[in-house]
């Protein structure tokens, strides 16, 4: 028997078909982004959910969102990833309260330390490092080594996406897979001359400066040279480019501060800058205004290089330091001894500062828990970030300490030109946790990132730091939880799914 179906008898079946094939289409989520630090906003996207039902949905076992179903049985909801959530894989679990049909996605748990300092405002704190801490920071061991082609003096490493970047004075920049150390493919990349600044990394491509006098950029997979670049300057660059809204800032030995679209390398319209002094340190950005160390303490517009007024300021003698900016203030050091803090506005002094050190300042401060850390020639200082009092328990005789610190879930991390000894300070009152003895002098800013120390040593070597000199591999993901172990909140509101918003 035939049976012919055309016109509206044809789209009946067809629609039926359709229809069908979506009501036994087996439950699926998404979740977006699939990778990220602790605090991260995970929209959880659901389909092929029983309709008009509520649905649970879990990071690993804690419930943290009750989704409705709308009439296709499509949700969505919003979660955040727990404060303490570690840096490795987790699942993400979406579960019909009345049917049980359930599915999961997994995400990744990482933080990145993209630049010298962390942060454009060069703070030189992680907030989302949650692994190390003042309990177990004395287990740490070395995880890998890399032996580089010549000695690292002042780039330090950034680490984005498990890779780990760094420049050498050989004129290369080289990049580890950060777990492994294994070498990334289409590196080690090579520049004009010997590298002392630190590489930047943003939207996919490595900016560093040479000193040839010219700023790279490099695609942050391959190692291929982006077009636009490089940008030449005047005068060799030891200041590590720092990455803003689109643009990309970095000093001169010329005494001058430039400002490049970090896209295609045009010059940005009043930039560059002229200084009073060449510009050996590190530019910061913040709340639109990018600050610089030179002869003085100069605070420009960052879209247009219009002098802030107020500046520029006096910070003593000829400063050797780069800058961090926190908390309203901008903290700098001299070569006279003392650090100085100004209002990042006004550039009026903060009272109380300077502050003391009794040594030449080459390290740059950095800012967490109210507090302003810094090394001298003479140790390792911390001070109340708001009106220059010194810490109990501090300074820290780790002897010279050029190298700028890293600060991390309570600990401070810093090296020394004292035997190339790596050392983790209690932040608050300066006790001694740890300490590893390179084979050189450390003038490389540390970087502390996914329960890993990352720093680079005049003795050619990149170092990776664990607990126990493990890494937080597959083995250590959260287990995927079973479905019927899931216990609902029911103190949760219902989010109702929206049809048009699916």
């Amino acid at each position: 028997m035939k049976i012919l179906l055309r016109g509206r008898g044809l789209l009946v079946l067809l629609f039926v078909l359709v229809w069908t094939a979506a009501a036994f289409a087996a439950p699926a989520i998404t979740v977006t982004p699939t990778v990220g630090p602790p605090t991260t906003k995970i929209t959880v996207k659901g389909t092929g959910f029983t309709a008009s039902k509520a649905v649970d949905v879990y990071f690993d076992t804690v419930s943290l969102c009750l989704a409705g179903t709308n009439s296709a049985g499509a949700f969505s909801c919003t979660i955040k990833v727990p404060d303490m959530a570690q840096p490795t894989g987790h699942w993400v679990s979406a579960v019909s309260r009345v049917t049980g049909v359930f599915a999961q996605k997994k995400f990744t748990v990482r933080s990145n330390w993209p630049m010298r300092g962390n942060t454009p405002g060069r703070s030189g704190y992680n907030r989302y490092e949650n692994a190390l801490s003042v309990y177990n920071a004395a287990g740490l061991s070395r995880l890998w080594k890399k032996v580089l082609g010549d000695k690292v003096l002042g780039s330090s490493p950034a680490v984005v996406n498990n890779v780990v970047y760094v420049g050498s004075i050989d004129g290369k920049i080289y990049a580890f897979n950060a777990t492994t150390g294994a070498a990334i493919a289409g590196f080690p990349v090579t520049t004009g001359g010997a590298i002392y600044s630190s590489p930047a990394v943003s939207s996919g491509v490595v900016y560093v400066g040479s000193n040839d006098g010219k700023l790279y950029a490099f695609n942050a997979k391959t190692g291929a040279a982006m077009g636009g670049f490089p940008k030449a300057t005047g005068g060799g660059i030891t200041s590590s480019p720092v990455v803003s809204n689109g643009k990309v800032y970095v000093g001169s030995f010329d005494k001058k501060l430039y400002a490049f679209n970090a896209t295609t390398g045009a010059a940005i319209a009043g930039f560059p800058v002229t200084t009073g002094g060449a510009i050996g340190s590190s530019p910061a950005v913040a709340n639109g205004i990018v600050y610089v160390s030179s002869d003085k303490l100069y605070a420009l517009n960052a879209s247009t290089g219009a002098t802030v007024a107020g500046f520029p300021a006096t910070a003593g003698a000829q400063t050797l330091s780069s800058l961090a900016v926190a908390n309203g203030i901008v903290y700098v050091g001299s070569w006279d001894g003392f650090l100085y803090a100004f209002n990042a506005t006004t550039g009026a002094p903060v009272l109380g500062f300077p502050a003391d050190t009794g040594g030449v300042i080459a390290s740059s401060p950095v800012v967490a828990y109210d507090i302003v850390y810094v090394g001298s020639d003479t140790g390792f200082y911390a001070f109340n970030a708001y009106n220059g009092t010194p810490r109990a328990g501090f300074p820290v005789e780790v002897g010279p300490v050029p190298s700028s610190p890293a600060v991390a879930n309570g600990v401070v991390y810093v090296g020394s030109n004292s035997y190339g000894n790596l050392y983790a300070i209690e932040a608050y009152f300066g006790g001694i946790l740890w300490s590893y003895q390179t084979g050189d002098a450390i003038n490389s800013s540390l970087s502390v990132v996914n329960g890993t120390v990352y720093v680079g040593s005049q003795d050619k070597g990149l170092y990776a730091f664990s607990l126990f000199g493990e890494t937080y591999s597959a083995s250590k993901e959260a287990a995927q939880p079973e479905p019927a172990e899931l216990v609902p909140d029911y103190t949760l509101t219902l989010q109702q799914a929206q049809e048009d918003e699916l």
